[in-house]
Order: C-alpha cells, then structure tokens, then sequence
C-alpha cells in the first residue's frame, strides 16, 4: 500500500529522463497515483517514450500543451478530468522559460517582450493551472499543488538573472494561490531544489561552477539528486503534509543557511 493509492496526478514539465518533473513522477507512480503528463509539441517523443517503457505507467495520460495558450490549457484539464472521472488530487508544475539572449546577458539589459515571456511561462502558468485545477480538486474534496522553485529568487546567483526575477514571482504567487484555494481545501506549497544537471540548467551560466560551490561550502558537502526533489513532493502531496501550505521547502543539503561562500 502506497501513500498514494487512488490519487491522480498532472504533471507539467517533463521533458528527458533527467528533468525534475519526471523524477517526481516516479516517486508518485511507486506510491500508488495514477498520472497525466503534458508535453510541449517538440518534446512528445521524449515523454511518451518514458511512460510507454517504465512499469505502472503504460496507461498514463499523455496531453499536449502550450502553458501560453488558455485553449490549450482548457483542453489539457478537460481531458485530464475526463480520464480521470471527473477529479484531480495532486497538481506539479515544474515549468519555466527564458529566452536565452535575456537569461543570459545583464539584467538591465533585459528586453520587454523577454521580462514578459519568462514572467508569463515560470508564474503566471501556475496560476493558469491552479484556475483549471480547482474545480477538478473540489471533487475529491481538497488537492496539493507543487511547484519548483530555486534560490535565485531571494538571493543574487551570478548567471540565473532574469529566471531568479521570474521565480521570485512564482514564490508569491504560491503564497496567494495558498491562501485563494485553501478554503477549498488544496494546499500550494513549493521545493526550492539545489542545481541539477537539466535540460533547463544548460541555460544557466556558471553551473559547474554551482555543484563545486555546493560541495564545498553546504553543510552536507554534497549534492542533491533528481530522486531527492522527487521524495520531498511524495511528501508534500500526501497525508503526512496535510498542515503544510505556503510554504517553500530547501533540498539543497542546506546551502541555503550559508552566508559566506556565496557566489
């Protein structure tokens, strides 16, 4: 018996093997919950190959979606709900974006139509989903939203730049949304994961330069991996959670705490 037996879940944001949201998708798939998975279009072999070959997850549904298009995000949660039979128990959102010219030169320099894309994919998404969500959670009597953040939105990261501006917006946003959907029940709560070896991460400049960093000065010496994001969120979507909202979780092996040593 898992924690999770009879759950469902939406999961947005897989893209290879290595990508957070898939990692948080096993650890949901061996508790017990049945999964949906949306893809952006170029990403679609990548994400039915992974659930077509790992055991438990052959009838795993698997939508399309632009998280810019509100028809495509109505459609998504349509069908979501309807493979589902009507309800939606767990929500993650491990999304973001920046265009790359805007990620990676100086933040002055960041163009507006840049600010607006980064804010529109990274924050505004996840109150996008929390909208469609809410009806479908209300049917099983209350939910939990998960959503991935990192510390680039409280402190200066050299190199993350315009996405530590967009996370810090989906920081409040998790606290809002927390307060908005808790009379229904549905808690919002976020992880704010070390650096990993992503697809995403390729953007971020100096991220070597981070894992040697984090050996060196987090109180654990050591590095997370994909699979430690993934228990924090089994966490955070079952039982033993149930008091938690708002909140932003650390899996970093404390590099948070640490004053000194900072890039």
């Amino acid at each position: 018996m898992g924690t999770l037996d009879g759950k469902t879940a939406a999961i947005f944001g897989v893209a290879n093997h290595n990508s957070i949201a898939w990692a948080i998708a096993q650890k949901l798939a061996e508790q017990g919950a049945h999964l949906a998975f949306t893809y952006q279009e170029r990403m679609e072999k990548n994400v039915r190959n992974l659930t077509s070959k790992t055991p438990g997850m052959e009838s795993s549904l698997v939508i399309p979606c632009d998280v810019q298009s509100d028809s495509d995000l109505d459609a998504a949660f349509e069908q979501i709900g309807q493979g589902f039979g009507g309800g939606l128990d767990i929500l993650i959102h491990s999304v973001a974006y920046a265009p790359t010219d805007d990620l990676r030169g100086r933040i002055s320099q960041v163009s507006r139509a840049g600010f607006a894309t980064a804010l529109d994919v990274s924050a505004y998404s996840l109150m996008a989903m929390a909208k469609r969500a809410e009806p479908l959670m209300k049917e099983r009597g209350g939910g939990s939203v998960v959503a991935m953040t990192y510390l680039g939105s409280e402190r200066v990261v050299p190199g993350y730049n315009l996405m530590g501006i967009a996370k810090a917006a989906l920081e409040t946003a998790i606290q809002y949304l927390a307060w908005d959907l808790g009379p229904q029940n549905i808690r919002v709560n976020g992880i704010s994961a070390g650096p990993l070896r992503t697809l995403s991460a390729r953007g971020v400049g100096n991220i070597n330069d981070m894992f040697t960093l984090i050996e060196q000065v987090a109180p654990l010496h050591r590095n997370i991996e994909q699979s430690d994001v993934g228990d924090v969120a089994a966490f955070l979507c079952s039982p033993a959670a149930a008091t938690l909202t708002g909140t932003i979780l650390y899996v970093d092996n404390g590099f948070h705490i640490m004053g000194l040593g900072m890039m």
